[in-house]
């Protein structure tokens, strides 16, 4: 019985090369679907963050969309001069800020959405059925895999 041979991974089949690889590929669809709505991929990412749960002060923020605190600062300004999102001091914490959604961030909900939508198409073609789901719980995993 001859077995099927899919795509072949580069550098002997380090998983971390080939993560690389694969996550500036998808980068790449995703930057030519978000583009089109003036926004870059982090922004894109950040937006719906706050859909999900708006309000967010700007540390849990940075920490689901999976960036630095210390380098959220400038990504915040742009969203913020793009009008998309406003920080307001936290009432139970006058040293932290909130993030949330302007009005204009809610007219473009849909958009961003339909383009979740069509990203999540373009993989689940590029990986068979079977295969999908087991390539979910990679996901999954990977994302909660402690750093220590």
């Amino acid at each position: 019985m001859s077995e099927t041979k899919g795509p072949s991974l580069r550098f002997s089949g380090s998983i971390w090369c080939n993560l690389d690889i694969a996550l500036r590929n998808l980068d790449q669809v995703y930057g030519q679907v978000v583009e089109p709505l003036g926004l870059t991929v982090i922004e894109w990412y950040i937006l719906r963050a706050l859909y999900d749960q708006d309000g967010q002060h700007a540390s849990e923020l940075a920490r689901a969309v999976g960036r630095a605190a210390t380098s959220f600062t400038p990504i915040l300004d742009k969203l913020q001069n793009k009008n998309l999102i406003e920080r307001r001091p936290d009432p139970a914490d006058r040293r932290a800020v909130r993030i949330y959604l302007t009005t204009k961030a809610h007219d473009v909900r849909d958009k961003v959405a339909a383009t979740v939508d069509q990203v999540d198409a373009r993989i689940r073609k590029a990986v068979s059925n079977g295969d999908f789901k087991g390539f979910q719980n990679v996901v999954a995993t990977l994302q909660a895999m402690p750093a220590d």
